[in-house]
Formats: C-alpha cells, structure tokens, sequence
C-alpha cells in the first residue's frame, strides 16, 4: 500500500435533505420490507437445504429503468451483481404482465453458474413498459458439469454446468414446461432443482403482489416518486463519505493461490483515487484471467465494491443504486477481475470476491485507518458432495475467522463480507444425506495476534456412508490473512482426508476433486481473521 499527495477536504453540511423525511422513512421500510417477504417465500417453500436452512439466496426491486430500488439483508455478492443480470434480461428479452426470465450467465449479469437468477416485471397500471421488477437469486446445489455440485476445478465454463441466457420460463403466468424440461434434463436432482426454481417463481409473485398494493394505496406515481427520493438520499450520504476522505491515490495487491502459464501466483490489483468527484477504483492492472476457476466477471468486482461502499455509509441507509452513483470502477477485459467467455468462473464468485474486498479494505487503510479492519478469513470455503448416479447433490459453505478492528476483536467461525450464508444444521445434514457429521468445533488459536485478536476459524469433520465425488475449494491455504496496525496474520486453513480402513490423513490441495469411497472422511480448517494492532 502507497499513499500519494493526500489533501484534506473541507468539512461541509449534510446535503442529504429531504423534503418529507417521515414519509421517505415510511417507503424504505415498504420497499425493504417487500423484498424481505420474498425471501421468507423462498425459504420456506424451497426444496433444498442449501436454501431452505443455509438461506444461499438474495432478493432485491428495481425500478423500471432497471435500477436498484431495494433489497434485503442476504448475500452481497448476489446484490450486487444483479443489477447486471436485470440489464441484460431487459435488453434480451421483451417482458410483459406474467412473465418470468430465468438467466444463470456469468457473461450476461451474472456471478457463476450455480447462481439463478429470477426476473419478474410488475406493471402498476395499463403501461406498456414495467413500473418495477422483482427479482431474486438463488445458489442451487448443482446445474450439471463435470461434477456434482458444479464447483469443481475445471478448464472452461462448459465444464462447470448449464449456462441458460436470459429467456423466459414463465410467459403470460404459465409455466414453460418445454424450458424448464430442458433445464431439469442438464441438472442432477431435477426434483429438487424444480422445487427450487418454483419457490423462485413464488418469491417474485410475492414482490409484484406488495407492490401493487403499495400503488393501490397511495398511487402508481407516489411510490415510483418515493423510490427516486431514496436513491437520491443515498446517492448524497456517499457524497458526504467522499466529502470527508484525503485527495490522493493508494495502491493495493495481493496474491490468489493458482498459478499463471509460468507457474506463478497470480495477483490481484487496485488503485484508489480519491477526488472531489467522487471514488474511482480501478483493477485494470491485475493478472490476465487463467485456466482455473479463481477468475471472476465484472459483475462480482461491482459486487465487492458495492459492499465495502455500504459498509462505509450510516446505519438505516437505504441500499439501492444511490450507492454507486459517484463510484467509479474500471476493469480490463480478459483480465482475473473482468473474466470473459469461456474461462471457468466458480469460485471467482466466492473466493476471488472475497479477496477482492480484502484489497478494497487494504486500499482504504490508509484513508480511513479509524474504521478498517484486518483481513477476514479471505475464503467461503465450499464443500460439494455427491455421488456418480445423480441421486443427490450437496453443497455448502464453511465459516472462517473475521478481522479484527481498532473497536475491538474479530468474531469466530463465521461467514463474512460477500456471503451471509447460515451453516447447515446437523439434524438436516444427516437427516437428508448420507453423511455423518464427527466434528464441528472453533479453531482455537487460529485468529492473528495484536491487541485485539483476530477471530478464530472452525474444524469440521464428516463420514461418508457411500461412495461420493467431492469437490473443495477454498482459499487462504498457503498465505493466512494479513493483521493490520502491527497485528499479525491469521493462520491459514487447510483440508485432509482419510480413506476408509486408513490409520491417517492425507492432504487435500485448495482446489480438488476427487471420489471418496463409503467410510472415508474428510476435515476442513478454516483461516483465522487478522489481528490489529501491536500487542504490548
């Protein structure tokens, strides 16, 4: 990190003034509160436990112009990339009352394959073009590839599963069975992957049926009036967070754990400028996308931008495309933060994502030293099980060791940054799969020193009780995550297996695939988060 020419900017008043602040408070908590009912359709109709139990799936409104009005407190990662998916349904594909567009697309919107995103317009009136759209989107446990899970280390997208571009599955309310037949056909499970897209089908039903009742009680123009004011209040909080920072430009880089055709980790890279204009990041000098899955689209770099920006701003902000307004991203085409068809993009969405707002974070350490932490576990840490004939696909995510802070210590064996996943109940595990959990502990000790400690990753064990295809990848297996303010690294995690009669542990590298007959097992240590501050 390098810090050029910073110029202190003068203090000014808050511009965020509203005409109305009592009625604008009254709409953010109905758009807010529409998209949170949609999220509660989808859980508790959905059929699998990666979204019924561990909740993998975000829903968000959008105005008509395909901006974002709200959304719920899910996933970062999905929310902020949907905007994306929304643009290109909207180009793609003509909408019109009852229709659904489905779109799982890294190079149109979307994040990786097993993200699918539903996109249901909302006419408020007799229009001929939408007034809204709802639109959620949900992590299914498998959408065909090369193994179950669709998660595995792979050369090309092809590999990783079904790529479905924005097309309608729903047209006028009536279900599509030829589509969604075609779909089901390229997907293992396909009951319960029906099961899910249905509950999606459902949750967006839910959105239309909140706006509409908004309109019906205060007027079509009313509520898209309403939700204008609050991106535009938004939109002047940013402006009061950049008012506040130095002018300058700060330098930031950090290594993924895959290497280049040469044979050497490749790197991440940000440059920060801040002027009166607003927040300009730019990435343009990472690495050249690889043969691996640790590449990531544009949409996920918006993402984890997105994120640390709302992070920054007041609690009871409304979050919605206000946030980006005076944010500026560059990417370079072809390169590891703006991947282009066909390289593999699995775990750009949930490993490289992480680390790209681990470099967000180190950028802004020297621009506002007061509020940044140390790097969390850096890693979602994604177990997907399976077995060759298809009859179940499982997949999940393993909490780590947050950042610790200048407030205080990080949190223990947690998820963080741009996944807000629960863990899987055992109950749900062994009641639905043919495992057995051993273990599930905190990592004691694995949080990075300082004076206030790093939070701590966790152990987690499991029996197979058939013969399986596992697939693990993680990241933060060779470098631990990096202290701030003299604090020291959290330690980095780790994976092993046993075959079944073994008397020992074999290791497991942070991206494989493998079959594991009946009786083996497998141990996942997660990072420890970073320390702060020098201990004395």
């Amino acid at each position: 990190m390098a810090r050029q020419q910073p110029k202190k900017s003068p203090a000014r008043k808050s511009p965020a003034v509203v005409r109305d602040p009592l009625r604008l408070e009254v709409f953010q908590h109905l758009f807010a509160a529409a998209a949170e009912e949609m999220g509660v359709a989808l859980m508790r109709s959905a059929f699998s436990p990666n979204i019924k139990e561990r909740r993998d799936f975000s829903c968000a409104l959008f105005d008509g112009q395909g901006r974002m009005v709200a959304q719920a407190a899910h996933l970062p990662v999905h929310l902020g990339a949907a905007p994306l998916s929304l643009a290109a349904a909207r180009e793609q594909v003509p909408m019109g009352p009852g229709d659904v567009v489905v779109v799982n697309d890294p190079f149109a919107g979307g994040s990786h394959l097993p993200d699918i995103t539903l996109v249901s317009p909302v006419f408020l009136g007799r229009g001929k073009e939408p007034d809204f759209y709802c639109l959620n989107r949900a992590h299914h446990a498998d959408v065909g590839g090369a193994y179950p899970g669709s998660m595995a280390p792979v050369a090309d997208v092809h590999a990783e599963g079904l790529r479905i571009p924005p097309m309608l599955l729903v047209r006028d309310g009536e279900l599509r069975r030829d589509v969604l037949g075609l779909l089901l056909a390229n997907m293992r499970v396909p009951a319960e992957r029906e099961g899910d897209l249905l509950a999606q089908w459902a949750a967006n039903r839910v959105g239309s049926q909140r706006l509409q009742a908004m309109a019906a009680e205060h007027g079509p123009e009313e509520v898209r009036s309403q939700a204008e004011s609050l991106r535009d209040w938004t939109n002047a909080l940013v402006g009061e967070l950049v008012s506040g920072l130095s002018r300058g430009a700060w330098q930031a880089e950090d290594v993924l754990e895959w290497p280049d055709a040469q044979g050497e980790s490749v790197r991440l890279r940000l440059t920060l400028n801040v002027s009166t204009q607003g927040m300009h990041f730019d990435f343009t000098a990472s690495d050249d996308a690889v043969s691996g899955p640790v590449n990531t689209v544009r949409a996920v770099t918006l993402a984890a931008v997105f994120y640390v920006i709302r992070c920054l701003l007041p609690a009871g902000t409304p979050t919605n495309e206000g946030v980006l307004r005076r944010i500026r991203v560059s990417t370079r085409a072809g390169s590891l933060c703006d991947a282009q068809y066909p390289v593999p993009v699995a775990a750009g969405n949930v490993e490289t994502s992480q680390r790209l707002v681990d470099l967000v974070l180190a950028a802004l350490a020297d621009v506002l030293p007061e509020q940044m932490p140390a790097a969390s576990a850096g890693t979602m840490s994604n177990l997907t099980v399976g077995d060759s004939a298809g009859s179940f696909a499982y997949y999940e995510t393993l909490g780590g060791g947050a950042g610790a802070g200048p407030d205080g210590p990080g949190a223990h064996a947690l998820q963080t940054h741009m996944t807000n996943t629960r863990n899987t109940p055992i109950e749900a595990m062994e009641n639905e799969l043919p495992v057995r959990v051993l273990k599930t502990t905190v990592r004691r000790g694995s949080g990075g020193q300082g004076a206030r400690r790093g939070g701590d990753g966790l152990v987690r064990r499991l029996r197979f009780l058939q013969d399986v295809r596992v697939g693990w990848i993680a990241e933060r297996q060779e470098l631990g995550p990096w202290g701030l303010a003299g604090g020291g690294s959290g330690r980095p995690g780790s994976a092993r297996w046993r075959p079944a009669g073994a008397r020992a542990d074999r290791p497991l590298a942070g991206k494989s695939a493998l079959d594991m007959p009946a009786g083996s097992e497998i141990e996942v240590r997660t990072p420890g988060g970073g320390g702060h501050g020098r201990r004395r």
